[in-house]
């Protein structure tokens, strides 16, 4: 891909009639952050950067040094689609840089940047993509979030049991003008529940591309009147909600080391959980209702940690059911390559599959198998314990993560 210049910006901006431009950046939760700016401003933002206040923004409040600049990324220039046509808005995604220009090691982006290039340097090339899931709730007469779900369908209903296809339709257009192409896109098995699937990509781009896409939904939600929720137990005796992570790994020796991969996953899940499941009420969610509560694997089984989908194109991927929508998916990503090239560095091998459902299976089967934390604070014990973690994470990631268990 040809990589924009000012140049194609200034003009791309010119043509679309754009007059604000979001310069977005991630904190370490994965929640977008932006300074608007106008086009006026671009050839500043690209020379010298535009300052932000760091202390204020987690993962970055430093109060010492807390002037950090946005270094806008040309290649993630998009329109926002749901703006007016005419004086329209424009977003990038952005490095973040200390005042000598030198980049932050704090930046989530930065991270997952950092775990990309190990890899390639190993001969690998990976791939993720995102199944995220989340409910759509009413609003009330002040324009509130209600705790009453858009309908009552169930797993793919179609119209009129299922009133979101118009949403996901609108959420799929907006996608598609913002360059993220959808897969597919259903309801899911609670009431107002539902889910869009898009396309494999390179970990940074997906990572930007699932961003993207919650910001969209709660946009495409609230203008058409609804509140849509990604937390991972909206509803306690309904299906929560899930980020499924489908990795496909390929290397530059054209060998599969897809098992090796996955063992490295396996072999690191307890004590990187606490960045895939980084809330209280994600401990609800795990064991219950198709999702994982024990280190598992098998083939295209839902009751496992992770399965081997089966497909018809001769490809091997495999899909992560753990983690919930709260994740930063840049960090998320970052940890499941680093735990990859582990698990290949060392050869490792997976523990033999589970063929059965683990939901059903009796004690005699499931003690024998490591589970996954069943409360944060057994998430953030291990995390805390982890060198793997402090080997590729900021030293005070995983006490800001900690905290939310206060």
């Amino acid at each position: 891909m040809t990589e924009r210049t000012l140049e194609d910006v200034n003009e791309f901006v010119e043509e679309e009639d754009i007059k604000f431009l979001k310069l977005t950046f991630i904190d370490a939760f994965g929640v977008p952050k932006n300074i608007a700016v106008m086009p006026e401003e671009l050839p500043r933002a690209f020379r010298e950067g535009i300052s932000f206040d760091a202390s204020a923004v987690p993962g970055f409040d430093d109060s010492v040094r807390s002037d950090l600049f946005l270094n806008p990324d040309p290649d993630t220039l998009t329109i926002v689609p749901w703006r007016p046509i005419e004086g329209r808005v424009a977003r990038m995604f952005c490095s973040v840089t200390y005042p000598d220009g030198t980049l932050v090691e704090k930046d989530s982006r930065r991270i997952l940047k950092n775990a990309v290039t190990v890899a390639e340097k190993a001969g690998f090339h990976i791939n993720f993509g995102a199944e995220v899931e989340f409910y759509l709730f009413k609003r009330d007469e002040n324009g509130n979030p209600t705790g009453t779900p858009l309908d009552h369908a169930r797993y793919m209903d179609t119209a009129p049991d299922d009133q979101g296809e118009s949403i996901r339709r609108d959420i799929c257009f907006a996608l598609i003008d913002m360059g993220i192409t959808p897969e597919s896109s259903h309801h899911e098995e609670g009431p107002g529940q539902n889910e869009v699937d898009f396309r494999y990509s390179d970990p940074l781009t997906a990572a930007d591309n699932t961003t993207t896409f919650k910001w969209i939904v709660k946009s495409i939600a609230m203008r058409d009147g609804m509140a849509a929720d990604f937390s991972p137990k909206p509803i306690t005796d309904e299906p929560g909600n899930g980020m499924h992570i489908n990795i496909s790994v390929r290397s530059d020796d054209g060998k599969d080391y897809t098992r090796a991969f996955m063992a490295g996953i396996l072999g690191r899940i307890r004590e990187m959980t606490l960045f895939l499941n980084p809330r209280r009420d994600s401990y609800d969610r795990l064991g219950d209702m198709k999702a994982p509560g024990y280190v598992s694997w098998s083939e295209q089984n839902r009751s496992q940690l992770i399965r081997i989908p089966a497909v018809k194109s001769g490809g091997t991927r495999i899909e992560l059911r753990s983690p919930d929508p709260m994740a930063n998916p840049y960090l998320a990503y970052a940890l499941l390559i680093y735990a990859g090239l582990e698990g290949i560095e060392k050869k490792l091998e997976p523990p033999a599959p589970v063929d059965m459902n683990l939901y059903a299976a009796g004690p005699e089967v499931t003690e024998k198998i490591d589970k996954l934390p069943v409360k944060l604070s057994e998430a953030v014990q291990l995390a805390r314990n982890s060198g793997f973690l402090r080997a590729h994470l900021p030293e005070h990631f995983i006490e800001l993560y900690a905290r939310q268990e206060d």
